[in-house]
């Protein structure tokens, strides 16, 4: 039986503009709990993403985050999948690029969440109990 990423993404996802300060990206992702957010336009549309690894990135150029934007540390070149997606096509795609984070794309909605790892372990989790 096929799942779909509908299923298994969080929804509402947490986004920010790319001109929002860095450090309010940081605390959005702290106050949340989270290693992500998604940078989107005016209308909901996809522009980037910015990951806790942008952080260490950051860090290592020695950039301060109270004069920074998302913009200048976000990943543009985002790797998407959408809510009738299997599951393990976003997971195949995950494994072999490495990725902890994939937006939820909608073409007339933009962003409608965001499928992780976490999300992964909480649906394997959630099966290991019910088959106990």
């Amino acid at each position: 039986m096929d799942i779909f990423v509908g299923r298994l993404m969080s929804s509402p996802v947490q986004t920010v503009s790319r001109d929002t300060p860095i450090q309010a990206a940081a605390d959005l992702m702290l106050q949340h709990g989270i290693g992500s957010v998604v940078v989107v336009d005016e209308v909901g549309h996809l522009e980037g993403i910015l990951t806790a690894t942008d952080f260490v990135t950051l860090a290592a150029d020695g950039q301060p985050a109270e004069d920074t934007e998302v913009y200048e540390y976000m990943t543009t070149d985002v790797v998407t999948t959408t809510a009738n997606d299997t599951i393990t096509d976003v997971a195949d795609v995950m494994l072999s690029r490495g990725f902890h984070h994939v937006p939820v794309v909608d073409e007339t909605e933009g962003v409608v969440g965001i499928i992780t790892t976490t999300d992964f372990t909480a649906y394997l989790s959630e099966s290991a109990v019910s088959d106990e």
